[in-house]
C-alpha cells in the first residue's frame, strides 16, 4: 500500500506525466524500474524514521534515515554528485537558499547538505505515506503557497523557530521548479525569517538535475546513457542587514542572495558544459 501510494503521489502531486497512452513500452519499463523501487525504499526508510526516530536522542535516527534514503535513491539512479563549500558554513542556525531545477534536488541536497536539515515542504506532501509522516515527525515545515497571508505569516514563524533552535533550514526561494533550468526571481518568505531571527543565509547553487529530470519529465532517463553528473556549490554566508526598515532589509538580503546563487550557478554550468565535462 505504501509503495503504491508513493507512486500515485509522484504521478499526481508532483505533476509527473506518466500515463500509459503517452509512453512507449520501453519508457514504461524504465519508469517502473525507477519508481517502484523508489516507493519501496521510501517505505523502508520511512519505517526506520517513524519507529526509531522518537526514541533516539534528538531524533537522530530520522535524520540518518533521510540522508540514507536520499543517497540510496541517487545511487540507484546512477547520479554522481560533487559538492563544495562545506568549509564556509557558519555555526548554529542558518538558511540554505537554493535554486530549484528538478525533483532530484531534494535527493541531492538531502543527501549532501550538512547538518540536521529541515525543509520547507509542500503541505500536500505531508499526506504521503511514510515520506509525509517522516517529514511531520522530524520537524520539517509545511508550506501552502495558496493559503493566504495569515498562513504565510505562520510559516515564517516556523522558519524562525527552526533557525533559532540552531538548525539549518532549506528553502527554494523561486517557489517552484524552473521550467528551463535557469534561475527565476526569488520570493521574500525565507528572507523575512532570516532577518527576524538574525541568522545568515548560505547561498546554494546546483546544476545538472534539470538535464536529468526537467519539470514535466516522467523519470530521470536512461541511467546507462549521457552525463549523470550533478554539481553543488555553497557560497559565503550572507548576514542579514542590521539597519533600516524590515522590508528594505529583507529585499536587500534577498537580492544579495540571488546574485550570489546566480554567480555560483554560472560557474557550475560552465564546468558541466565545458570541453572536459
Amino acid at each position: 500500500m505504501g509503495v503504491r501510494d508513493t507512486i500515485e503521489w509522484a504521478k499526481n502531486e508532483w505533476g509527473i506525466i506518466a500515463r500509459r497512452d503517452e509512453m512507449s513500452p520501453r519508457d514504461m519499463v524504465r519508469w517502473m524500474a525507477q519508481w517502484v523501487p523508489f516507493g519501496a525504499r521510501t517505505a523502508a526508510f520511512g519505517t526506520i524514521s517513524l519507529t526509531l526516530g522518537p526514541v533516539s536522542p534528538g531524533r537522530v535516527a530520522s535524520t540518518w534515515a533521510m540522508k540514507q534514503w536520499s543517497r540510496a535513491s541517487l545511487e540507484a539512479l546512477d547520479v554522481q554528485v560533487e559538492i563544495e563549500g562545506e568549509h564556509r558554513l557558519p555555526q548554529g542556525g542558518y538558511l540554505y537558499a537554493s535554486n530549484h531545477q528538478s525533483l532530484l534536488d531534494i535527493l541531492v541536497l538531502g543527501a549532501f547538505l550538512p547538518g540536521d536539515l529541515k525543509w520547507a515542504a509542500k503541505r500536500s506532501i505531508m499526506k504521503v505515506p511514510f515520506l509525509g509522516w517522516h517529514l511531520q515527525l522530524a520537524g520539517h515545515v509545511p508550506v501552502d503557497r495558496r493559503a493566504g497571508r495569515r498562513a504565510a505569516a505562520e510559516v515564517i514563524k516556523r522558519f524562525e523557530a527552526v533557525m533559532r533552535a540552531d538548525k539549518p533550514l532549506l528553502v527554494f526561494p523561486e517557489g517552484t521548479r524552473s521550467e528551463d533550468g535557469n534561475i527565476q526571481p526569488f520570493k521574500n518568505g525565507g528572507f523575512y525569517a532570516a532577518v527576524r531571527a538574525g541568522k545568515p543565509v548560505v547561498p546554494v547553487a546546483l546544476d545538472g538535475t534539470y538535464q536529468l529530470m526537467g519539470k514535466h519529465a516522467a523519470d530521470s532517463g536512461d541511467p546507462t546513457r549521457g552525463n549523470r553528473r550533478v554539481l553543488v556549490a555553497m557560497g559565503h554566508p550572507i548576514p542579514p542587514p542590521a539597519e533600516g526598515k524590515e522590508r528594505d532589509r529583507v529585499v536587500q538580503l534577498r537580492d544579495e542572495t540571488q546574485a550570489a546563487v546566480e554567480a555560483l550557478h554560472r560557474d557550475l554550468r560552465a564546468r558541466l558544459e565545458g570541453p572536459n565535462a
